[in-house]
């Protein structure tokens, strides 16, 4: 397999019509991984993609109990939510997140290393039109093998450099 990724990593594709900052994530991700195994942390290097933090948010996983903790979170996240959750676990933010998608990807992602695209709909919090949400799950494993970081970018309908990209 090449750059030594899971099978589950070596499937997945990104549909050709997604953001360029979700398929220069994606690229990027890719460039980083080691011989054998996932990328971890410690192969993740903000100064390679300046451009792209501003939509980047990190999330730990603890697996016993299965979830996952905000590690970082980017401004144009916390702009678009209104909050920074830097710290917070996902289903104490969002109550409702374990009957989401988002969870079945997360969860996918951290148990075989799964990577996972959406394309959704949202308005912001305090007001405003909907529009498309993209949004990119990948995972990194310090040690190779366990997934214990999930890489996340979203890019919300408002977002001045999402708006330029389309």
């Amino acid at each position: 397999m090449a750059f030594g990724m899971t099978a589950a990593s070596q499937d997945f594709s990104l549909p050709p019509g997604c953001a360029p900052k979700i398929r220069a994530l994606y690229d990027y991700w890719r460039s980083i991984h080691p011989e054998a195994g996932l990328p971890g942390r410690q192969h993740f290097d903000p100064i390679d993609v300046p451009e792209l933090l501003p939509n980047i948010w990190m999330v730990d996983v603890n697996r016993e109990p299965m979830r996952f903790r905000f590690r970082l979170v980017g401004t144009a996240i916390v702009k678009f939510t209104e909050r920074d959750a830097t710290g917070q676990w996902l289903d104490a933010v969002y109550p409702d997140y374990w009957n989401s998608d988002a969870a079945a990807y997360h969860r996918a992602c951290a148990l075989d290393g799964t990577p996972a695209y959406r394309k959704s709909r949202a308005a912001p919090p305090g007001g405003g039109s909907e529009g498309d949400v993209e949004s990119l799950t990948l995972p990194l494993a310090g040690n190779g093998s366990d997934v214990d970081i999930l890489l996340n970018m979203t890019l919300y309908p408002e977002d001045p450099v999402m708006e330029m990209e389309r």
